[in-house]
């Protein structure tokens, strides 16, 4: 298992490097920089010698090469740079994001499992029934619709018609702030548990071996337990994993409608400011995250099913 892990931890290096080469080098191209947004009007300072003095205290006058061997260089020390807009170190502002992100990712894949798997689990042993039939509408519906709408639904039901709930901002971090965007942020992948949940025990219940087990009179508790629940935890685990790490991406959408504190809400604005060091950073640890995530799915696989084994 400890090979395993510096295997994996070695394999996503050249992963971290690719994507990193990719966002210096995007941001490197597009028009704009930190100096033409600066001033009240967005439009920065006009003086050729002003514009000239700022880019080389911010080092954007040297060649793209040259930024980018001092850019890795500071990565392999835990250095994402220092902020253009704050002057503040970019790992002190993801710092002060990340909590927030990690409570509203954790919350609401809560959610998504505590709802969307039994969900699942519940139609596939009885197909075609009615908790069935309503459990995959509730599926798809929760998988077609835009975050963004679904945000404002609830926040015009629960907060603006019925008063239950704060309708946006963190507020003291207590649950009541957490809940709107939390719900918003985990129906997508409630409705995909519950879909892959239903498929994965369907498929698991015509296998031979179950068959098997009920050919010798095993109780349909004791198959269910020890031959469909186990089997399909594999397939599940893989969507919560996937799904996991993916929201870290999707918070960016609810974070800015809740007027949430987290690293999405930074990522946006950093992007309109054209502040290039907090986007990288930001970004950077989106997909270390995702990996991370992964990482630990992987390895939970051999917890879960022995049979699984890692050469």
């Amino acid at each position: 298992m400890l090979a395993f892990l510096i295997r994996r931890i070695l394999q996503t290096i050249p992963t971290v490097l690719a994507v990193v080469l990719v966002i210096f080098v995007l941001f490197s191209v597009v028009p704009g920089s930190i100096v033409s947004s600066m001033g009240d009007d967005g439009r920065g300072p006009t003086d050729p010698q002003v514009v000239e003095r700022m880019k080389k205290q911010l080092g954007l006058d040297d060649p793209v090469y040259i930024r980018f061997g001092s850019y890795i260089s500071r990565l392999a020390t835990g250095d994402f740079g220092t902020s253009f807009r704050t002057r503040e170190p970019v790992t002190t502002m993801i710092a002060k994001r990340m909590w927030p992100t990690l409570q509203l990712i954790f919350a609401a894949m809560t959610f998504a499992i505590v709802i969307g798997v039994p969900l699942g689990f519940i139609a596939a042993l009885r197909p075609g029934g009615i908790v069935d039939t309503v459990s995959m509408v509730v599926a798809v519906s929760g998988l077609s619709m835009a975050k963004f709408w679904l945000g404002l639904l609830l926040m015009y039901l629960f907060a603006l018609k019925l008063g239950w709930l704060p309708s946006f901002g963190y507020g003291d971090g207590g649950l009541k702030y957490l809940i709107l965007p939390a719900v918003t942020l985990g129906v997508s992948p409630m409705a995909l548990l519950a879909r892959t949940t239903r498929a994965a025990v369907l498929e698991i219940m015509t296998a031979d071996f179950v068959r098997t087990a009920r050919s010798k009179g095993m109780s349909e508790t004791r198959v269910v337990k020890w031959h469909v629940l186990r089997n399909a935890l594999v397939i599940i685990l893989t969507t919560i994993g996937l799904q996991f790490g993916a929201l870290m991406g999707q918070a960016v959408v609810v974070e800015k409608l809740f007027s949430w504190p987290g690293i999405g809400s930074l990522l946006v604005d950093s992007v309109l400011q054209r502040d290039i060091p907090t986007v990288q950073g930001s970004i950077l640890v989106v997909v270390l995250f995702f990996l991370a995530v992964n990482t630990l799915i992987d390895v939970a696989y051999a917890v879960i099913d022995p049979r699984i084994r890692y050469a």
